[in-house]
């Protein structure tokens, strides 16, 4: 098979180092980009005289041809052609003959593919950032449901203070606000436009990469030629946001599978997102937020691979640099799997609103409230918590709850105590206490849900 670059060579490619060189295998997803960025390339060609309208005409119609036998799979895919810019050029050529070769004037491989992956990944992004605006919704519509449902919240994994459940769901809203924010501003620096670079010095020609650029959609150009096609820091940067988002995803999932269990019971999981054992008929498996949990697990490798990928590379582009798609493909595929999967799971969840007021009063979770009473009383915090833990040990020895030891053991150890102490030692009360701002009393957490929907209605209306 005749090469676009063979006329240096005098021995054909060996078999074998074809296939291992080969990326069409996985870059055959950027033949939209591919030839989306070489349409706009051959009419800024036509608009600088650099080629005639003839030619340019010649150029897109082929092009539209090709696209659409892409489009309906009838463009087989060849090793021997490499990538997916090889395929669109040749397959040009067939059609419309020599004249092909003359849309590759001031440009190069390397500014070309740096181009085609900038533009898909700002489409993954904007995907990405449309299934977390989702998984937000979710949230908050279930967490709706749920604001005066009250659960243990947990530091140590030990039962620390109660807490509402719809303040705990509005926490990984706030997770995916940031990666919501992250995404954007990942999305900022991968619309720079590389076209123009050519392989990496720039070109003769006089080309308009601003009228490129506008045409494209991108919001600048990269403003150094060996930079713009030796540069990957937008593909590592979306991966370290793709790892954080998966890192949010692996604790959500966590605590499903923890909330779903027998031993704990505060939930069930829908039916549609768990499977069964092949052995033990009574089994319910949280199959789906393991996976996820488990799938952090590959995001977070490609990220590390990436930063190898990078880190001893001469300026400016190496073949090295081929081996940049897969892991970043495949985390944007992973991420947008498990956004939609989260996204459906969440309405589906059951609440047991007792089971978790149950657990919440276990572990004396009122005894901060206890130590602030007394506090109320004139006493020092630290001298507080230590009249606090005297009666928490006192009430381990009885085995019995805060609420439940008598006033009057309670005033042998402090007599500052009163009867208006006992009121404010059940979770209920502890929970709307707790009132600060960010705090998780239920007309606070009423007010952060209103703000969390405020909130997400500015970002609807400025990407409308």
């Amino acid at each position: 098979m005749s090469k676009l670059w063979g006329g240096r060579f005098a021995q054909p490619t060996d078999q074998f180092v074809e296939a291992f060189t080969a990326s069409i295998h996985y870059d055959s997803r950027l033949y939209p980009q591919d030839i989306r960025a070489s349409s706009v390339h051959c009419r800024m060609l036509v608009r600088q005289g650099i080629l005639d309208a003839a030619e340019g005409e010649a150029i897109l119609a082929g092009l539209a041809q090709v696209e659409q036998e892409l489009a309906e799979g009838r463009l087989p895919f060849q090793i021997g052609l490499e990538d997916i810019h090889m395929h669109v050029e040749s397959r040009l050529r067939a059609l419309i003959g020599p004249v092909a070769g003359k849309l590759h004037t001031a440009r190069s491989r390397n500014d070309q593919v740096a181009t085609d992956l900038r533009l898909y990944l700002r489409e993954q992004v904007d995907q990405l950032r449309e299934g977390v605006h989702l998984l937000q919704t979710r949230l908050l519509e279930l967490a709706a449901h749920h604001v005066e449902t009250v659960m243990p919240g947990l530091t140590h994994l030990q039962n620390a203070q109660p807490v509402s459940f719809a303040h705990h769901l509005l926490a990984y809203w706030e997770m995916l606000e940031r990666d919501w924010q992250r995404l954007g501003d990942a999305r900022r620096r991968i619309n720079q436009l590389p076209l123009g670079s050519a392989a990496l010095a720039g070109t003769p020609f006089p080309v308009d990469r601003l009228w490129v650029a506008q045409e494209l959609g991108f919001e600048g150009i990269c403003r150094n030629s060996m930079d713009a096609v030796s540069d990957r820091d937008f593909v590592i940067e979306l991966a370290a946001v793709c790892s954080l988002l998966m890192g949010h995803f692996s604790r959500f999932s966590e605590e499903l599978v923890m909330w779903s269990s027998p031993l704990l019971g505060f939930v069930e999981l829908p039916d549609g997102f768990c499977t069964g054992s092949s052995i033990m008929p009574q089994k319910k498996n949280p199959d789906v937020p393991e996976l996820v949990r488990g799938k952090s697990g590959r995001v977070f490798g490609h990220l590390f691979s990436l930063l190898t990928l990078m880190k001893g590379l001469p300026l400016t582009y190496n073949r090295d640099m081929q081996e940049d798609k897969e892991p970043i493909f495949d985390c944007v595929d992973t991420v947008g799997g498990c956004l939609r999967v989260l996204a459906d799971l969440v309405p589906g969840i059951v609440v047991r609103h007792g089971v978790m007021a149950d657990a919440a009063a276990v572990g004396f979770t009122t005894a901060t409230d206890l130590a602030d009473y007394l506090v109320g009383k004139g006493i020092p915090f630290r001298e507080a918590h230590e009249i606090s833990g005297r009666l928490v040990r006192l009430c381990v020895e009885r085995g019995c709850p805060l609420a439940q030891l008598p006033l009057q053991e309670m005033q042998r150890v402090e007599a500052r105590i009163d009867a208006d102490l006992l009121p404010l030692l059940t979770v209920q009360a502890s929970v709307n206490a707790r009132r600060s701002l960010g705090g998780t009393a239920f007309d606070t957490v009423r007010q952060a849900l209103r703000d969390a929907w405020m909130r997400m209605g500015q970002k609807t209306a400025e990407h409308a």
